[in-house]
């Protein structure tokens, strides 16, 4: 780790957070130096932390060996500069085990994903997390999204049994919801927005406390993410009204498409702009050409913005 707990903490609790995709070469392999010069050129940017192999970055179809790399290689590109977060999670055994590996390589947090498939109480959902954060002395965020959904007493529960707890990524968008965990946890844990382009749900996430996000559209139009997230801070709602109009709204129009574009678009999105990272391995699929055509023109449109 580079950082301290609290300096973690800061860095996600203000500021815009990157997500990056995860280059894979023609051959559908995890390409290092492409991915090396992707980091570079996300860290020459003004964001706050760096999330790696996350959901944009396919950690859902990473093998351990893979995941082990690219923490490995995000660590030694980030050179300490910023906080770098790596994913864990799907059981308690995997989750423990990616923990291990990216506390080995040097990361400063993960992010821990929902269990894999099965139906969960919450009683449940609190022992898993419990004991994957027991496992580590990292960081951890719990990411409450799809079968990990805590609620706001479970949370409170989660917080009180792990001082490494720092942090909750709401991934569901029930505004309620959060602003309950928020109200009864308090600032004993930063909250970021994360549903699939957080971007849409910025404003309502402000009015609750909630200052940051995961921004995946940083990684084709880093310049009107930081923008957007800047106009927020500052107030300016005429601004980020005309990028929620003209970019925002069309783009999840967009989106909506297909299950699975939050991280296909992504992807589309880094080709047309110079800087390709292959394709999304299955189940997901590539957008068509088409759709890769209105991308084009939405990218377009952020430029002028």
């Amino acid at each position: 780790m580079n950082f301290t707990r609290e300096g973690v903490t800061r860095a996600i609790g203000d500021g815009l957070l990157s997500f990056p995709i995860t280059d894979f070469d023609a051959n559908g392999n995890f390409d290092p130096d492409s991915y090396r010069q992707r980091l570079e050129w996300f860290i020459s940017h003004d964001i706050s932390a760096v999330f790696v192999a996350g959901g944009t970055g396919e950690f859902f179809n990473l093998t351990l060996d893979e995941y082990r790399q690219i923490v490995s290689l995000a660590v030694e590109t980030v050179g300490g500069k910023l906080p770098v977060i790596a994913s864990a999670g799907l059981s308690v055994g995997n989750g423990k085990a990616f923990a291990q590996a990216a506390e080995e390589a040097g990361a400063d947090g993960i992010l821990l994903m929902p269990p894999y498939l099965t139906e969960c109480p919450q009683a449940g959902l609190v022992a898993y997390a419990r004991q994957i954060c027991d496992a580590t002395d990292l960081n951890v965020i719990y990411y409450n999204r799809g079968n990990g959904i805590l609620e706001a007493e479970a949370v409170q529960q989660l917080a009180d049994a792990c001082p490494n707890l720092i942090g909750l990524k709401d991934g569901k968008g029930d505004i309620q919801a959060l602003n309950k965990i928020v109200k009864t946890v308090g600032d004993r844990l930063v909250y970021v927005g994360g549903v699939p382009t957080a971007e849409i749900f910025a404003e309502a996430y402000l009015s609750i406390g909630v200052n940051t996000y995961s921004s995946a559209v940083f990684n084709f139009v880093p310049d009107m993410a930081v923008t957007f997230y800047r106009e927020l801070r500052n107030g300016n709602k005429e601004v980020v009204k005309r990028i929620t109009q003209e970019f925002f709204i069309p783009f999840i129009d967009l989106r909506d498409n297909c299950k699975g574009y939050a991280v296909s678009l992504i992807k589309e999105g880094a080709d047309i702009i110079g800087k390709p990272a292959g394709s999304v391995r299955s189940p997901l699929v590539m957008p068509t050409p088409e759709e890769r055509r209105k991308l084009e023109q939405l990218i377009a449109i952020a430029n002028q913005l």
